[in-house]
């Protein structure tokens, strides 16, 4: 089926709520991993510590090492005392951000926001199209850390338990600010099991994408060709796209870490599948019908119901195979989401020495 002949609610399932999971585990291996093959929709069930047999030597995984803000601010409004959100979305210039708040009628142009003791405070300076903000924030010494001292975690709403460690919505190779969330692929990942990765003799290419809040907003349009797609910043360095482009070359698989790893390659490709030092914004919209210039699997968490994401899952291993896995994976009590289990789409379950 084509996008056109897709409708949003092609890719709707039943999850039952207790499925999706509040809080990280202790141990970021201990996750199952569901492996589907990509090809005949088989599954096969798993644990994320081991995914480490299914890679191959010559293989690449690609990872996305941004860096999530904790960019949500409690405040109060100066004048009357009241509680007000900021929640930061893009920088525009060093101070001023574009920003979503609660509750948008206290916050007009000339509203002025006080965090903490004050040592960070903000004035809205005007409303967008969208109805977002645009704000200017004065404190004294570097913005990041006033951020780290002050800012929580903006975590999906569907997530209400209170995060204990700022770090576990952090991938272990966060690098570069600038992301509303995670790259939640990459939270099952920890620094030893990378390394073993490694000197299996899979390499390792880091590119950047900011994750933006639209990966969680639903598809309102029931054609998805209706759909407009959000717009975020990526980066691939030369080392990255040498790497990448090195393993097609030599017959080894490119496998992306998430879904946004997945969005940047696949933006940056020329029509000939090969990657060069880029960066810019990316609306990519993938969907069944879609024809991958250089992934050739994905390592991925299990996403929402009618989302872009299940969607571009569909794109790669059909839409069919997809909802069966999910049901398979409701059926034996996966967890759903940020903090939840994988999903590993590949092409066999051979293990590999």
């Amino acid at each position: 089926m084509s996008g056109a002949e897709l409708k949003t609610s092609d890719f709707a399932f039943d999850l039952p709520k207790e499925l999706i999971a509040q809080d990280p585990l202790k141990d970021r291996t201990a996750s199952r991993l569901l492996m589907v093959n990509k090809n005949n929709g088989e599954w096969k069930h798993e644990y994320f510590r081991n995914i480490i047999d299914y890679l191959r030597p010559g293989d690449c995984l690609v990872l996305n090492n941004t860096r999530v803000l904790p960019a949500r601010l409690l405040g109060v409004k100066e004048d009357t005392g009241a509680a007000v959100e900021i929640l930061l979305l893009k920088r525009r210039t060093d101070d001023i951000w574009e920003t979503l708040v609660k509750p948008g009628k206290k916050l007009r142009p000339g509203a002025k926001v006080r965090f903490g003791d004050g040592e960070l405070r903000a004035e809205i300076l005007a409303v967008t199209e969208e109805g977002n903000r645009q704000v200017q924030f004065f404190y004294e010494g570097i913005f990041e850390e006033v951020l780290d001292r002050l800012g929580e975690m903006p975590l999906p709403p569907y997530i209400t338990h209170k995060l204990q460690d700022k770090n576990r919505y952090q991938t272990v190779y966060a690098k570069y600010d600038g992301s509303a969330a995670a790259p939640t692929a990459g939270l099952h990942f920890t620094e030893e099991l990378l390394t073993r990765i490694e000197q299996k003799g899979v390499k390792l290419a880091y590119v950047t994408l900011h994750v933006g809040l639209g990966t969680f907003r639903p598809v309102k349009a029931e054609n998805l060709l209706e759909h407009h797609m959000h717009s975020e910043y990526y980066q691939i360095s030369q080392n990255a796209a040498e790497m990448i482009n090195q393993t097609k070359q030599s017959g080894g698989r490119v496998i992306c870490v998430g879904t946004t790893s997945c969005r940047t390659i696949e933006s940056a490709a020329d029509e000939n599948g090969i990657l060069k030092e880029s960066c810019g914004d990316t609306d990519i919209f993938i969907y069944p019908g879609y024809q991958f210039k250089v992934l050739d699997g994905l390592i991925t968490n299990f996403h929402l119901p009618e989302s872009t994401l299940v969607m571009l899952v569909s794109a790669l291993a059909g839409r069919e195979y997809v909802l069966r896995a999910y049901e398979e994976a409701v059926r034996e009590k996966y967890r759903f989401f940020s903090f939840g289990d994988a999903c590993f789409f590949t092409d066999d379950f051979t293990k590999s020495t």
